[in-house]
């Protein structure tokens, strides 16, 4: 069965167009925009007007192309909105504004329901052959960071904590490049918040990453020239490769991490290293060595999800 979703984010607005099979996603079509809807949230507590902006003319492309390819699902998009419209003030004015625009009606995810649908959809895109084992999702965004625990596709406990990468950057990371006291002071509250705000994972064999930071990571250490899902669905990274990035980054400012790197850091230089730190810290804290790479989420776990407090 061939569906869409469209999955509104912090700092990325992420279009799927797959065939849907059980618990399986067949990508179709894919497309990625980055018009950072979270900026200044953090601090302000609202969306501006140029950030609403640039998410409608994103979803109004989204549309059209819908619209030629696919007419007969267009309409049925389920579109989801996550932890920069959940904090905004004027988050119904946003929400009303893609009404009118577009016609579709935004299910506003809580950090729960986000853990719950991106844990199904890291899972159905990637072969874990000990998936029985234990599973964490970590699902790394702009202003928030979902934990989700489960064996199989069952998924037993889950958490969301108010850290990210574009929430991080503007509250800790404000020299291009960061100041070494900075990033520090960064992994210490990412580590303040874990201790206080979720559990050490027990019995899980498998630490699954999902979102930019990590699907962008796996395609800088496979030197890949485009975005290739095949390759980097079930790729892993070690601990300590996230950690000579971070130390590379550190040194660069966001132009020129872009630069280096243009394919997967075009509109991410600048907030990356803050991603970063949440990825190594969680491991650490966690006790991981590797991470396992997914680029299924909250796009494909709505479309697997009939029910989201199932």
């Amino acid at each position: 069965m061939i569906r869409s979703s469209i999955d509104i984010g912090t700092n990325s607005v992420l279009l799927l167009v797959a065939d849907c099979s059980g618990e399986s996603i067949d990508v179709i079509h894919e497309e990625l925009s980055i018009p950072r809807l979270g900026q200044g949230v953090d601090l302000s507590g609202a969306l501006s007007d140029d950030a609403q902006q640039r998410v409608l003319n994103v979803l109004d492309t989204y549309k059209s192309y819908l619209d030629k390819h696919h007419p007969s699902i267009a309409p049925e998009a389920l579109v989801t909105a996550t932890s920069a419209v959940r904090d905004a003030s004027n988050r119904s004015e946003f929400l009303y504004k893609i009404k009118e625009k577009t016609g579709w009606d935004v299910i506003l995810l809580s950090g729960n329901e986000e853990a719950k649908v991106t844990y199904r959809g890291a899972l159905s895109v990637i072969d874990i052959k000990d998936m029985e084992n234990g599973n964490v999702v970590l699902d790394i965004g702009g202003g928030s960071t979902e934990i989700a625990v489960g064996t199989g596709q069952s998924l037993s406990d889950f958490v969301s904590l108010n850290m990210g990468s574009v929430r991080f950057t503007e509250r800790f990371l404000k020299h291009n490049p960061p100041h070494d006291k900075e990033i520090e002071n960064a992994r210490n509250e990412i580590r303040r918040m874990l201790d206080e705000g979720a559990d050490v994972p027990e019995h899980c064999e498998n630490l699954i990453g999902v979102a930019g930071t990590v699907t962008s990571l796996a395609g800088i250490e496979l030197g890949l020239e485009s975005y290739d899902i095949n390759r980097i669905n079930g790729h892993c990274c070690s601990v300590d490769f996230i950690e000579s990035i971070i130390s590379e980054f550190s040194e660069l400012t966001s132009d020129e991490i872009e630069q280096k790197y243009p394919v997967f850091m075009k509109g991410r230089g600048d907030v990356i290293t803050a991603g970063l730190l949440v990825l190594a810290e969680f491991m650490e804290w966690a006790g991981f060595d590797n991470v396992k790479v997914s680029t299924g989420g909250i796009r494909h776990g709505i479309l697997l999800t009939d029910r989201i407090d199932e």
